[in-house]
């Protein structure tokens, strides 16, 4: 039996894609490892949003290239938003290449596998139009309490510094009983923690006939008996309404937490983006999000260096940062990717201005969660248990229900005893910058 060794770049929305590649391949009678050398095949699925992106996918794809020469590898195949944005100049930029698969055709993982003539590598690119359901096989690669619901692919949104909709197609969404049915699949697998993921939530269902909406499949969701977590990610701020706070508010197995990324918060600067600004205030809606009783944590991330920022520009997004303190928070520099608007503008700002203010408000942002951070000593939360800590056997990692994986904070367990995957109630004792340190308490 024939192993294939995955490497899956870029967010979750693509790990997804990536797990069900693996469905498709152990369907087809290939075996996974998680060695390369150890492999017959390689399979990466890439990230391709932009430079910083573009140059990890290309760097493993030679890394792995290399092992090929050496022979260790028969066979390197590449799919996902690289693919689909660079299109058959790859056929000669990298030729170590034996197949490709655009973003709509990762379906075809099969025939990607599949020895051809060593002259000739397969291309398999179309419109992104694919959208997997509960039907597709999937091998998940998450830990096993923990999974990601794509519940809607693509963007029809026309932010003028994004690739997605080129890359992905336009907005499309799964129907909420075949979400009902991959949930529960999870849930009676042992998932305790389901994280939604599309490229903006808050949208799903404006497309299917008749139009659903999230709050919809929320509450068809959050009634699957034996789910503990379900979590929101990926928020428009400008699609947060108040039957979905309300939702938050009332039924716990929904965390109270929102990961909406604002980008920015000066109109200016918001519409060279593309973004709206007429309705609600960013102001406006975090004063409505803390109003609820129930108290939500907040996620963002914002870009500096958009052509034309200026200093008091910048120092209005510090000033809004400062104001809205967010429990956590992502910092990014604007990259001009060739094909979006955003690429053409002028006003360029310098990059050591550009690291500068991404330095400052990370700096800003890492004073403020340490301080809310701080509140929480002394206080007994929920935390699910993930292991030991990768840094010495005598910690126990694990999550609140305020920290999604991968990107936020972790609480370090210090006493007590538990199986990973439990959920336990662990007492604060120590607040860090990021993390949290604390005691299982026993009942």
């Amino acid at each position: 039996m024939q192993k294939v060794f995955l490497v899956s770049l870029g967010c979750a929305k693509n790990l997804v894609d990536s797990e069900f590649m693996l469905g498709l391949v152990r369907q087809k009678g290939y075996d996974i490892t998680d060695d390369p050398s150890r492999a017959a095949i390689a399979l990466v699925n890439t990230c391709g949003f932009i430079r910083s992106a573009v140059e990890e996918s290309i760097d493993t794809i030679l890394e792995l290239a290399q092992l090929k020469q050496q022979g260790f590898l028969k066979r390197l195949v590449v799919s996902g938003c690289f693919v689909q944005r660079y299109g058959k100049k790859l056929l000669r930029e990298i030729p170590e290449v034996d197949a490709w698969l655009g973003t709509g055709q990762i379906y075809r993982i099969g025939e990607a596998l599949e020895t051809h003539d060593a002259q000739s590598a397969i291309f398999l690119i179309d419109k992104p139009d694919f959208l997997a359901d509960h039907t597709a096989a999937r091998v998940q690669t998450t830990p096993f309490y923990s999974a990601y619901l794509k519940i809607a692919e693509g963007c029809s949104h026309r932010c003028s510094y994004c690739l997605i909709p080129s890359l992905r197609g336009r907005f499309r969404s799964r129907s909420v009983d075949s979400l009902r049915i991959e949930a529960q699949e999870m849930v009676e697998r042992g998932v305790k923690e389901i994280n939604l993921v599309a490229q903006d939530t808050t949208w799903y269902g404006h497309d299917l006939d008749p139009p659903t909406t999230l709050e919809d499949l929320l509450e068809a969701l959050v009634a699957i008996q034996g789910l503990q977590w379900l979590r929101i990610l990926y928020a428009h701020p400008y699609h947060i309404t108040e039957r979905l706070l309300d939702l938050i508010d009332s039924e716990d197995v929904l965390c109270p937490y929102l990961d909406m990324p604002m980008q920015h918060n000066n109109p200016h600067i918001l519409r060279a983006m593309g973004r709206p600004v007429h309705g609600e205030s960013m102001p406006r809606l975090i004063e409505r999000i803390r109003r609820k009783s129930r108290s939500i944590t907040l996620r963002t991330t914002v870009m500096v260096g958009f052509p034309g920022e200026t200093d008091r520009q910048f120092t209005e997004l510090c000033d809004f940062v400062k104001a809205a303190e967010f429990n956590w928070l992502g910092v990014f520099s604007f990259s001009p990717e060739e094909g979006t608007p955003a690429a053409r503008l002028n006003n360029k700002v310098d990059e050591r201005v550009v690291q500068a203010r991404l330095r400052k408000i990370m700096e800003l942002q890492k004073r403020i969660t340490k301080r809310l951070n701080q509140r929480l000593v002394g206080q007994t939360v929920p935390v699910l248990v993930e292991g030991l800590s990768p840094e010495t056997d005598l910690l126990v990692t694990g999550r609140t229900a305020t920290m999604a994986p991968d990107v936020d904070g972790q609480v370090l367990i210090n006493e007590g005893s538990a199986t990973v995957g439990e959920i336990v109630q662990v007492r604060i004792t120590e607040a860090h910058p990021y993390d949290l340190v604390g005691g299982i308490v026993t009942p």
